[in-house]
């Protein structure tokens, strides 16, 4: 009798366990909410860490094809004060090992799509709901499993099967913008961005800029509060961006940042009109559940945690080590979850307690020298 592995949710980590399912032997089917692969933008840059990320894509049998698209320059530092002081700048030799690359999201998801079969991911499948070997789908189909991995994000609907734990608002309200092309339409801001991660902190507010590999600069501009029971959209209508009026809403944004340098102020008015409003929330961490011989958690759905260059790592090693604990229990899945989420619980406890800490530092009213200090300890 063959045993079905279903996951659900064709992101990062959902598509590293097919992946290292599929080395192995082993079928398993992956449903997607999204129409297809290109349905919507997969933002901006991650840096895949040598010993997580890049530990998983190794194990998956792609790290050639991973180091072909990844950016060893995206590894530059710029941390600077609102005022326009430069705090810290780090530049990548050319011969420097790739610890800590940058790559697109949206490659590096299609690095993993296109190392599957074709009919692995069923696009157009939106779970309702789960159980008793059963999964309910929004236009009304349905589909059995034996063994179902939610790999379904931060609203995970397979969640519910194990906890009652829900993400919580961080204070942290985030809007996305971007630059195309900015080395031929905005020379002097791509100078001043240099090749890698641009960060400017300040009291309550941030600004983050990288490259992506198609000369596009994604821009994030991050407000924070310490009233975490309103929601994002209580903090954007109170402060007044009108999201459905691009220029208005670049406008606003400006005037929030009040006494920052112009140089970056001319970075909000160059971008285009993608302004996308973005809530950050987290689960508790440390959070852990009674292990169930047929349903599990990974990635954003088991640990979500502030993005700060730890979920798509933790993400793509759960989805790998996952992977790899059934190939070598496939006649007892039972012991294979427990085995993994033993692993998993610690490890995403750890990088947790990490990531809640800098989110703290940003939030912080001196984040500049508290981040500079993080940076270069002693």
């Amino acid at each position: 009798m063959t045993t079905t592995i279903t996951i659900v949710g064709a992101g990062l980590g959902g598509l590293a366990l097919a992946r290292v399912l599929h080395m192995n032997g082993i079928d398993a089917v992956v449903y997607e909410r999204e129409s297809s692969r290109a349905a919507r933008g997969q933002g901006g840059m991650l840096d895949l860490h040598s010993g997580t990320g890049q530990r998983a894509l190794r194990e998956a049998g792609l790290i050639d094809r991973f180091h072909a698209i990844a950016r060893r320059e995206g590894q530059d530092l710029r941390l600077l004060e609102p005022d326009g002081t430069l705090l810290l700048q780090e530049d990548t030799p050319d011969d420097a090992p790739l610890e800590r690359p940058e790559v697109d999201r949206a490659d590096l998801r299609n690095l993993l799509l296109d190392s599957l079969p074709e009919h692995a991911v069923r696009w157009g499948h939106a779970v309702e709901s789960a159980d008793h070997g059963l999964l309910h789908f929004a236009d009304g189909s349905s589909a059995t499993y034996d063994l179902l991995v939610g790999a379904d994000g931060a609203n995970s609907r397979v969640r519910a099967l194990l906890t009652d734990a829900r993400p919580t608002h961080t204070g942290q309200n985030v809007v996305e913008l971007g630059i195309p092309d900015i080395d031929r339409t905005h020379p002097d801001l791509a100078a001043m961005l240099g090749r890698g991660n641009y960060w400017v902190l300040g009291n309550g507010q941030s600004l983050s800029a990288q490259r992506k590999g198609d000369g596009r600069v994604w821009i994030g501009l991050s407000f924070y509060t310490a009233n975490t029971a309103s929601t994002a959209e209580d903090w954007f209508a109170t402060n007044g961006i009108p999201f459905d009026e691009p220029a208005a809403a670049r406008g606003r944004l400006i005037d929030l940042l009040t006494g920052w340098d112009p140089r970056f102020t001319a970075l909000i008015a160059a971008c285009d009109d993608t302004v996308l409003p973005r809530s950050i929330t987290t689960l508790p961490v440390g959070l852990t559940w009674p292990s169930r011989p047929d349903v599990t958690l990974l990635g954003d759905a088991a640990h979500l945690m502030p993005p700060v260059g730890q979920g798509a790592n933790m993400a793509l090693l759960d989805g790998a080590l996952l992977g790899l604990a059934l190939a070598a229990h496939p006649d007892d899945f039972p012991v294979a979850v427990r085995e993994y989420e033993r692993e998993m619980f610690e490890r995403t406890s750890a990088a947790g307690r990490q990531s809640a800490y800098i989110q703290e530092i940003l939030a912080s009213p001196d984040a500049s020298q508290k981040m500079l200090a993080f940076f270069q300890p002693g």
